[in-house]
């Protein structure tokens, strides 16, 4: 943990889908700095809490603060918010008839207001830095897995978020493609970024994460490092989803 500065406070969520209640009261303060990784059965709300954070999904109840600032209520600015939380997503949502050099440009230009100029060398050092940068003129369809989601997070770093929230972004990638992928993330986490990462990588939890959640049924259950968690967890039911994915 890198600083004592609050940079995602959670507090008292809830999310009912109807009769389903995918969160049930939680609360969870993220710190700048800090990587947090998510883990939980299918179905625990690990994806609806990390979707609350730039509200994707609106809560039923409780609020959510980034930075300080209200996600919920008449001083609400999401648009604010929604440019300092960049996503991650399973799929990658590439425009497929955008380069990776204008998937990457779009927003700054759009929502930055940054002239073309500037929005270009910002993503082509980004693209350098996910090792991409002989691949600018690619169109995602060009693209394997691997690299359309390195494209990903690097347009998501274009806006120069203050927090990083990545939605199982290795899930729907063949095994050799992960390690590229968890390469770019870890590289983040060294550099200081605000991460939440809902994942079952156990790799990166061991080697980036400087707290485990582990939640089911909307509820958070136990919370700790790496190593009390994976090695030493408390609660049986912590215990029980472990031995599957372990």
């Amino acid at each position: 943990m890198n600083s004592n500065k609050i940079m995602v406070d959670i507090q008292n969520v809830r999310k009912d889908f109807g009769t389903v209640k995918a969160l049930r009261k939680v609360s969870l303060q993220i710190h700048e700095g800090e990587v947090v990784l998510i883990i939980g059965p299918s179905g625990s709300g690990k994806s609806t809490l990390l979707r609350s954070v730039n509200r994707l999904e609106t809560l039923t109840s409780g609020q959510i603060f980034v930075d300080g600032d209200p996600l919920i209520g008449p001083k609400a600015d999401i648009r604010k918010i929604r440019e300092e939380t960049g996503m991650v997503f399973q799929s990658f949502n590439l425009f497929p008839h955008l380069n990776a050099l204008d998937n990457i440009c779009l927003a700054p230009i759009k929502v930055r207001k940054l002239s073309r100029t500037v929005a270009q060398e910002r993503a082509r050092k980004l693209l350098k830095r996910v090792g991409l940068g002989d691949r600018e003129n690619a169109y995602p369809g060009q693209l394997s897995g691997g690299q359309k989601q390195r494209v990903a997070i690097a347009r998501s770093l274009a806006m120069e978020p203050k927090v990083m929230l990545f939605d199982e972004p290795t899930s729907a990638l063949d095994p050799e493609m992960i390690k590229e992928v968890l390469d770019v993330m870890l590289d983040l986490a060294k550099e200081g970024m605000t991460m939440i990462v809902v994942s079952h990588e156990m790799g990166f939890a061991r080697a980036a994460a400087d707290r485990v959640v582990f939640m089911d049924e909307g509820e958070i259950v136990e919370m700790g490092t790496s190593q009390q968690i994976f090695d030493n967890p408390r609660e049986e039911r912590t215990m029980k989803f472990l031995k599957h994915i372990l």
